[in-house]
C-alpha cells in the first residue's frame, strides 16, 4: 500500500512539474515572440526612417551643390568667359596677364569642385572617418574666411558605426551652414570627445545667437533644419541639446552612446 502511494505521489508531483515546465516553455515562447516582433518593428522603423533620411540627405545635396556652382564655381567660370572674349592679341602683356588669370580661376574651379564632391561623397565619408571628414569640412570654411575655425581631439580617437559616422557628419554639416547662413560669426569650435562609452561632440559659435527658452518643449518651432538634427540625432541613439540666446552665439551638444566601433 505504501509503495502504491509513494507511485501515485511520484506520479502526481511528475504531472505538476511537467504541467509547470510546459506553461513555463509556453510562456518563454510568447515573450521570446513578443519581443522578436519589438525588434522587427523597431529595425523597420529605424530602416524607414534611415531611408527617409538619406532622401532628405540626398534632397539637400543637391541644393548644396546647385547653390554652390552657382555662387562660387560659375561665377569663376564666368569670369575666366569674360578674359577669353576680352584677350586682345595685339597686346602681348595684357594677352599674358589675362592668360595666367584664366589659369589660377580654371585651377581654383577645378579645386572648388573637387572639395564639393568630397564634401557631398558618402563613400568617401565612411572612407575617410568622422574626424578627417569633419577637419576637412572646416578647411573648407577655412579658406573662405568667413570664420576662423577651431577644432579639437579629446581621448583616442575611434571609427563607429558608418551610419552614426554619416549622421554625425551631417548634423555638423546642417549645424556649420546655419552658422554661416544665419549667426555671421567670427570664430567656430568644434569639440570631438572620446570617451570608453560615448562621443561628446561639441559646435560652438560667437556669433548671433536667438532666444530658445522653450527650445526643449517647441523643437519643431525653429525650423526644418533643426527640426532634421534632432530626428538624425533619434537615429542614432544619441542626444541633442541647443544652447543659444540673443548675441551670445549657439553651442550645439552631442552625446553618442552605445558605441560600437569597427
Amino acid at each position: 500500500m505504501q509503495e502504491m502511494e509513494k507511485y501515485f505521489l511520484i506520479i502526481i508531483w511528475g504531472t505538476i512539474f511537467l504541467v509547470l515546465l510546459i506553461t513555463m516553455s509556453i510562456v518563454f515562447l510568447f515573450q521570446y515572440q513578443k519581443k522578436h516582433k519589438r525588434f522587427i518593428e523597431q529595425k523597420n522603423n529605424f530602416t524607414q526612417t534611415l531611408l527617409q533620411s538619406q532622401l532628405e540627405i540626398q534632397e539637400k545635396t543637391l541644393k548644396n551643390i546647385s547653390q554652390e556652382i552657382h555662387d562660387n564655381i560659375g561665377q569663376v567660370l564666368s569670369l575666366v568667359k569674360l578674359n577669353l572674349y576680352t584677350m586682345d592679341v595685339t597686346d602681348n602683356e595684357s594677352l599674358l596677364t589675362k592668360i595666367d588669370n584664366s589659369k589660377e580661376l580654371v585651377s581654383k574651379a577645378i579645386i572648388d569642385l573637387r572639395d564639393l564632391s568630397h564634401s557631398m561623397n558618402t563613400d568617401y565619408i565612411e572612407e575617410k572617418g568622422l574626424v578627417k571628414a569633419i577637419e576637412y569640412e572646416l578647411e573648407m570654411i577655412k579658406k573662405t574666411g568667413v570664420s576662423d575655425v577651431k577644432y579639437s581631439i579629446l581621448g583616442t580617437a575611434i571609427r563607429l558605426d558608418k551610419h552614426k559616422e554619416l549622421i554625425t557628419f551631417r548634423i555638423v554639416q546642417e549645424a556649420l551652414q546655419n552658422i554661416i547662413k544665419h549667426a555671421n560669426a567670427k570664430n567656430i569650435f568644434i569639440e570631438l570627445h572620446f570617451l570608453s562609452n560615448c562621443v561628446k561632440l561639441s559646435v560652438k559659435d560667437d556669433g548671433l545667437g536667438f532666444e530658445n527658452e522653450n527650445y526643449k518643449v517647441k523643437k519643431d518651432s525653429y525650423g526644418i533644419g533643426i527640426s532634421n538634427m534632432f530626428k538624425k540625432a533619434e537615429m542614432i541613439n544619441a542626444e541633442l541639446l541647443i544652447e543659444s540666446s540673443l548675441k551670445n552665439g549657439t553651442t550645439i551638444s552631442m552625446t553618442i552612446k552605445s558605441l560600437h566601433a569597427r
